[in-house]
């Protein structure tokens, strides 16, 4: 934490007790930056969980301000100096929130010293920021009914408006606020029963199940249509994940599988908007990603998963290979200890990704170039020397299995050499099936293969909208209530996520 000289406090005490603190916190930061290392670099067996280190980090930081407060009530000189920087550093709160402003006005306007009237000369404004805990209200509708004294069987009322669950308690915002805590906050049901449970409001699990299936059905057009349009595109990635099925006939739960299409050119400054689309299957098989991708041709960047060259082999669709899976194989031989060939191919994958660092965001046609020039060389150069390492080591150890990994997929890794809007590496769609693994870790499983499939519907519309930018709740709230009030299905382009307005950017608050 740096802090200018000039607010510094003169007492020798108050200096050494921010210095030892100062010490301590940065002990504290650096220990958590090895275990973030440990992380990221060493072996899968000795590696803590992301979520894990995070709450480390928030228990370091708390301690700290624990710390602070405690100098601060012991010392008043210090308290008026940090908080004369926090209203320095703190930055400034949206404009468009709501302002509720109170006066704390002086108790008399006479003047102390010659008992005058005072006059204002200014005022000083502050501002924090507060909030307003979710609340439940009613919305009551009245529909009055109307007779005639002439004619007695004459009754006329306004048709009741359309509802996403006739008869049922939720409004189209309720539910998509369940939907939104289940599928982008990963809050099980359960747990969001118990929430509602606290501020008087009854709802049983396997209500707010019902809620879901409900809206999962309503929504599944769009899904589908979502995934037309990723499919219309000359370029997707590709992924899976496993999707823990609960299976009632063996007591036990199944592994399913979510498949994720992806689209994102903004890394060259392409124009259609980012998206990504999940689809369930009950297994593995080739069959899946042929059926979801039918009618797709272009090309697909993909790990390693034997399935996709079926589908390359049948329909028009070229694979662009990944090359941090490439280099995962290496790391995982060269991070326990000496390992000189595979350290040595790390080094060179990394020139590869240091060029790929400087070239993102610029034109397809800059990469492309970029790419010719300093990239090629590298990948030609890197072939046969796999292939002569290749030869110098037992083919049955994991090394060969690695350099073979490579070598059989070379046609695949060296496309983007040829093309700027081709990516080194499949880490885009890979981010998009993180959100997947926290809901997965949260629920544990999903209860069938109908939910399976709700997961994947809901959680591709929520996951578009953080790419394009759009207010997920904001957007499942407007899109369930033109869908219940008959939005015609010839104009589904209209509901998609990229349709919707982006929301105001977030303004970083100290």
């Amino acid at each position: 934490m740096s802090v200018q000289a000039d607010a510094l406090p003169d007492d020798p005490g108050l200096l050494k007790a921010m210095l030892i603190a100062e010490r301590m916190e940065s002990e504290r930061l650096r220990q958590i930056v090895r275990e973030f290392q440990r992380h990221r670099f060493g072996r899968r067996a000795e590696s803590l969980a992301e979520d894990q280190l995070q709450l480390a980090l928030e228990d370091a930081e708390q301690e700290a301000a624990a710390g602070q407060a405690d100098t601060e009530q012991k010392n008043r000189a210090e308290r008026q100096l940090r908080a004369a920087r926090r209203r320095t550093n703190r930055g400034a709160l949206p404009a468009e929130l709501p302002r509720i402003e109170t006066v704390v006005d002086v108790a008399s306007t006479v003047c102390p010293c010659c008992a005058g009237t005072l006059h204002r000369i200014g005022e000083d404004v502050s501002e924090r920021l507060d909030v307003v805990p979710a609340q439940f209200r009613v919305l009551v509708v009245r529909r009055p009914k109307y007779a005639c004294r002439a004619c007695a069987e004459a009754v006329v009322q306004a048709p009741a408006p359309a509802r996403l669950i006739e008869g049922g308690l939720p409004t189209e915002a309720t539910v998509a606020h369940v939907l939104v805590s289940k599928f982008a906050d990963h809050l099980p049901l359960y747990r969001q029963a118990q929430i509602y449970a606290r501020q008087g409001i009854a709802l049983d699990r396997s209500t707010l199940a019902d809620w879901v299936g409900r809206a999962a059905f309503l929504l599944r057009p769009v899904h589908e249509r979502l995934l037309d349009r990723l499919k219309a595109s000359p370029r997707l990635f590709a992924d899976e994940t496993t999707a823990p099925v609960l299976d009632p006939g063996r007591g036990r739960t199944k592994t399913g599988q979510l498949f994720a299409y992806a689209r994102d050119d903004r890394p060259w400054g392409g124009s259609d908007p980012p998206g990504v689309a999940y689809v369930y299957a009950a297994d593995r098989k080739a069959e899946r990603p042929i059926a979801h991708l039918a009618g797709f041709t272009g090309i697909l960047q993909v790990d390693g998963y034997g399935g996709y060259k079926v589908l390359a082999r049948r329909n028009d669709v070229q694979l662009a290979f990944c090359w941090s899976h490439v280099r995962r194989k290496f790391y995982e031989l060269a991070a326990p200890g000496p390992a000189p060939i595979a350290s040595e191919a790390l080094t060179r994958i990394a020139e590869l990704y240091r060029i790929e660092a400087e070239i993102r965001g610029r034109s397809a046609e800059q990469r492309r170039q970029v790419r010719q020039e300093r990239s090629r060389p590298l990948v030609e150069a890197l072939e046969p020397w796999l292939r002569d390492k290749l030869q110098l080591i037992s083919q049955k150890t994991k090394l060969a299995e690695a350099i073979r990994y490579a070598l059989s997929r070379w046609t695949g890794l060296s496309l983007f050499l040829d093309d700027g809007r081709i990516e080194i590496d499949n880490n885009i769609v890979e981010r998009t099936i993180r959100p997947l693994a926290l809901t997965r870790k949260n629920a544990l499983f999903a209860g069938s293969d109908n939910g399976a499939e709700h997961w994947a519907t809901i959680a591709s519309l929520v996951e578009t909208c953080k790419l394009n930018g759009v207010e997920p709740f904001r957007y499942l709230a407007d899109v369930i209530a033109r869908i219940v009030e008959g939005h015609p299905q010839s104009r589904l382009d209209e509901l998609l996520p990229w349709a919707y307005r982006a929301t105001v950017d977030l303004k970083a608050v100290a």
